[in-house]
């Protein structure tokens, strides 16, 4: 009973939540720049990773939904709330993370990537964190897959927070969603690690701050 239980809550939450969803992001203005850096490189056949912080995951998530591309969610309770909704709004779902299931989903997104143009977004530093620092997946990923990652950033004019390891942002109705895709980066296969680790978070902290800086600029 108690398994019938949580199944029914949970698809009651994603089903909720999706118009939640529909509406939070729906009432939003946007402003987009910088998606000719996934899209050129899908119609010239090649493979992308979305990379965006956990701590904004839920406005690319958004933006990109409907387009049959895939993403990658946690095997957690939450995850699998986001999961539903984000099967409901067009998104192509691979289950895992470095603590489940961790080589069986690395393993699903190789055999993705390998066929483009394919787009798959990732949180680098989800599911639990720490924030801001990449686990190796992502990386050797794109560099087994010959995969561009395509930094993300996400500015709102309103949010809720929500705090554990990370803080999360909510974007709150009739407000404005900024989101700047960055350059694109490619590894080298033979790259030490920490290196690409290094040139990872740079072109994440880059693209966020020229995202920060054009929102600051505008007459809101």
């Amino acid at each position: 009973m108690r398994t019938f239980d949580n199944t029914f809550k949970t698809r009651f939450q994603s089903s909720v939540g999706k118009w939640v969803m529909k509406f939070l992001y729906g009432t939003s203005r946007w402003d987009i720049r910088g998606t000719e850096h996934y899209l050129t490189l899908l119609e010239n056949k090649q493979s992308v990773i979305i990379s965006c912080w956990h701590s904004h995951l839920l406005s690319p998530f958004m933006h990109l939904s409907g387009k049959q591309y895939y993403a990658m969610i946690g095997t957690h309770r939450d995850g699998e709330i986001i999961s539903r909704i984000g099967h409901k709004l067009g998104w192509h779902l691979l289950r895992g993370s470095s603590s489940k299931r961790g080589t069986a989903v690395f393993i699903e997104m190789m055999n993705v990537l390998k066929r483009p143009p394919a787009l798959v977004a990732i949180t680098p530093d989800g599911p639990k964190g720490p924030p801001r620092v990449p686990k190796p997946g992502v990386i050797r990923a794109a560099q087994k897959t010959g995969a561009f990652i395509v930094p993300v950033a996400v500015h709102s004019t309103r949010n809720w927070t929500f705090v554990n390891w990370d803080t999360f942002y909510v974007e709150k109705p009739f407000g404005t969603i900024f989101i700047e895709y960055g350059a694109p980066i490619l590894f080298n296969e033979k790259t030490n690690l920490n290196q690409c680790e290094k040139e990872l978070i740079n072109g994440m902290n880059k693209t966020e701050n020229s995202n920060l800086q054009y929102a600051n600029q505008q007459d809101i």
